[in-house]
């Protein structure tokens, strides 16, 4: 609880992947990643509830040791790897306040591709939230070092390429100095108003960044593993 507002924590974990099988329980230092974000979370005190959102019973026995209420496992229909984040979340919200019998005013999805994150951001990214009313959610963000300017997609019909840009002219000939200051999104943790989920989306239109000063390591493909597991 902070300042009156209740927190619930999701952590979105299932089963399938493309990428690398189970990527959710992989070990680092012998350490399963979702353990980390679990961890993390419990280290705050101002979090009510810690839910994991999974369709494994395996991920679940796994995490026993952490003596989470865990009210259900997630749907097959939210399993599947084209599912986006909404659909998830917005169900998770809204069976645990059915079994916790509370309102839930502030949501955060803590990944656990992410396990390494900067101190208290889950109180920075609340504070930022609460302070501006206009404000939907707080997303994690880090300067690119890609810019979007530079960047272009093949023409399935054509095979030429094309630039990714499309409201300004040539933008990938503009020089270092003229191009604006780009952030990207990072996994480490996002903070959503509880109306900004019943209206219908997991951001809104209103996203306030929370910077990231250290390095970003984010797990998704087999060299990210080797990456991550190097530093």
């Amino acid at each position: 609880m902070f300042k009156g507002k209740s927190v619930l924590v999701v952590i979105p974990a299932r089963s399938g992947s493309k990428s690398i099988k189970n990527k959710n329980i992989l070990k680092i230092n012998r350490k399963p990643l979702i353990n980390y974000s679990i961890e993390y979370a419990k280290k705050s005190k101002i979090v009510d509830n810690i839910i994991v959102s999974t369709d494994s019973k395996k991920y679940l026995n796994l995490i026993r040791k952490y003596k989470l209420t865990i009210p259900f496992l997630r749907k097959k229909l939210l399993s599947g790897h084209n599912t986006p984040d909404y659909p998830v979340i917005k169900d998770a919200l809204i069976r645990c306040e059915k079994h916790f019998n509370k309102i839930f005013d502030i949501i955060i999805i803590l990944r656990p591709t992410s396990p390494f994150r900067e101190r208290n951001l889950i109180e920075k990214s609340i504070k930022l939230l609460i302070n501006n009313k206009f404000c939907t959610s707080v997303r994690a963000m880090q300067k690119t070092d890609k810019h979007p300017y530079r960047h272009w997609k093949i023409l399935k019909k054509t095979k030429f390429v094309k630039s990714v840009i499309g409201n300004i002219s040539e933008p990938y000939n503009l020089p270092r100095q003229k191009l604006p200051v780009c952030y990207f999104q990072t996994g480490d943790i996002e903070t959503i108003k509880r109306n900004t989920i019943l209206s219908g989306s997991v951001s809104g239109s209103k996203v306030l960044p929370l910077i990231i000063k250290n390095l970003f390591l984010d797990i998704d493909e087999l060299e990210d593993l080797k990456k991550i597991k190097y530093f």
